[in-house]
């Protein structure tokens, strides 16, 4: 929505605090220092004092502050990033990913084959700031989770959250939040609402993931029930207040995630059928500094950052889904949380839960059903070196098939379709959910142009009122 809309228009979205636009552009005032999302509740500023920035980051390293009412670096990511396939996107989500705590703005440019001069220069030139201050914001909103919902000691908080020193840590909470860490602990959250845990690491992490408009939790959870994998995954609970429950292999060590339906969510006249909403969840981690990638991956599986306006806006204007999208506002259309273990489950079907139990990596401290960690392609390429699992899995460990959230598209798909077994519609089927490439079209299937850039979702409508297998 943002790239299509001037300052004026934009203007009009925060005299209305349209939440519509959360997360696709941010608002400055120059009289108070201060940076909002676009929905804050605090009272309009005049236009002339009013400057507008594509990233939290930009509007951060032009030395504003952010707000304590509205939390703008709490909102959901730029739809932006979920469908653009050029550089800049696929930067974005590996940023997301923490690709640049991890390996650096050198690491992050060898990811997507470009210097990391060419990257600095396109992300600033189209975003107001470059790969390091993008991942500042991010590490900033990372501590501020931590500070807020768990007692780890502020030194281990800073590491956690990807600083490099504690200094570092002070410096930019102070910076963008005008609090000190230990002032920032102590603040109450938005709303009244705190999440703290008991004061252990051990009861984990309680998250709030954001979304914009209208969420159709129900179709969400009975695919994520339908698939699960024993001993990875767990759906429990009735429909309607079900909680997914899974393990997640992640940079420094591994992780379970519990994700809670919400009832309701999305229907018409429903209490939560709002411009935006969260799914409530808890994160279990070895490693606290696996808190970003961790959160990133589950907002990908669950489509947190999908912008259903502009989905529901195209597709309700189509005779044969127009009905379908008054019938379910803010469907989505799930991706997943490790792109790798996706494709061999798309291959192998309902063997992935012998796969699991034969090479499977046990977990250290089982919790309830959740027993192993889903097998890496290193292990299976070596297990079962023959036939296409075998080639499929060797071509994820050795690079030769890419689907981490950097990856080319069209190159991943290529690479797919050049590997034995996997069909047509199990390479789309990648495609979509692997990469969250939003404008996936099953093979042969009579799909008008018009429903682009959303086939996917159009294709969830489908199969959502059966018309689809």
């Amino acid at each position: 929505m943002d790239s299509v809309m001037d300052e004026d228009s934009r203007y009009e979205a925060v005299r209305s605090r349209d939440a519509r636009f959360d997360g696709a552009f941010f608002f400055a005032v120059e009289t108070t220092g201060i940076y909002c999302r676009p929905s804050c509740p605090a009272v309009t500023p005049k236009r002339r004092n009013v400057r507008f920035f594509t990233t939290a980051a930009a509007a951060q390293g032009s030395g504003f502050r952010a707000c304590r009412r509205c939390r703008p670096d709490a909102v959901p990511g730029s739809a932006d990033w979920n469908v653009r396939a050029d550089v800049v996107g696929r930067a974005m989500r590996l940023i997301g990913d923490g690709v640049v705590d991890r390996e650096g703005v050198a690491g992050l440019a060898a990811r997507l084959g470009y210097s990391a001069r060419q990257v600095q220069r396109q992300l600033t030139a189209e975003l107001g700031a470059g790969p390091v201050a993008l991942a500042r914001a991010q590490r900033a909103h990372t501590a501020r989770v931590l500070l807020q919902t768990t007692g780890l000691p502020v030194t281990e908080i800073a590491f956690a959250a990807g600083f490099a020193s504690v200094r570092q840590f002070n410096d930019t909470i102070r910076d963008i939040y005008a609090m000190t860490p230990s002032a920032l602990r102590a603040a109450p959250r938005a709303g009244g609402r705190t999440t703290r845990g008991p004061g252990t690491p051990a009861a984990g992490i309680p998250l709030r993931l954001a979304h914009r408009g209208p969420y159709q939790a129900a179709p969400v959870f009975d695919l994520l029930e339908r698939e699960a994998v024993p001993g990875v995954e767990e759906v429990t609970g009735p429909p309607g207040a079900r909680v997914y429950r899974r393990t997640l292999r992640l940079p420094y060590g591994t992780g379970i995630a519990a994700v809670q339906e919400r009832r309701g969510s999305g229907r018409p006249g429903s209490a939560v059928a709002h411009p935006g909403g969260w799914l409530d969840a808890r994160l279990h981690l070895t490693d606290p500094r696996d808190l970003t990638t961790a959160v990133q991956r589950l907002r990908r599986l669950f489509d947190l950052d999908a912008d259903p306006f502009a989905v529901d806006e195209r597709l309700g204007a189509d005779p044969r889904l127009g009905p379908l999208v008054a019938a379910r506002p803010g469907l989505r259309s799930p991706g997943t949380a490790d792109p790798e273990e996706l494709a061999v489950r798309t291959l192998a079907g309902p063997s992935a839960a012998e796969l699991v139990r034969r090479y499977g990596k046990a977990l250290d401290a089982p919790c309830g059903s959740l027993t192993h960690l889903f097998p890496e392609p290193a292990v299976l390429a070596e297990a079962e070196p023959a036939g296409p699992l075998g080639a499929l899995a060797a071509a994820l460990a050795d690079g030769a098939v890419r689907l981490d959230p950097g990856a080319d598209r069209d190159d991943a798909q290529a690479a797919l379709e050049s590997l034995p077994g996997l069909d047509p519609a199990a390479v789309a089927a990648i495609r979509a959910r692997a990469l969250g490439d939003p404008d996936v079209a099953p093979p042969g299937a009579d799909v008008p142009d018009t429903w682009r850039p959303w086939r996917s979702y159009a294709v969830q409508h489908l199969r959502a009122a059966g018309e689809w297998e």
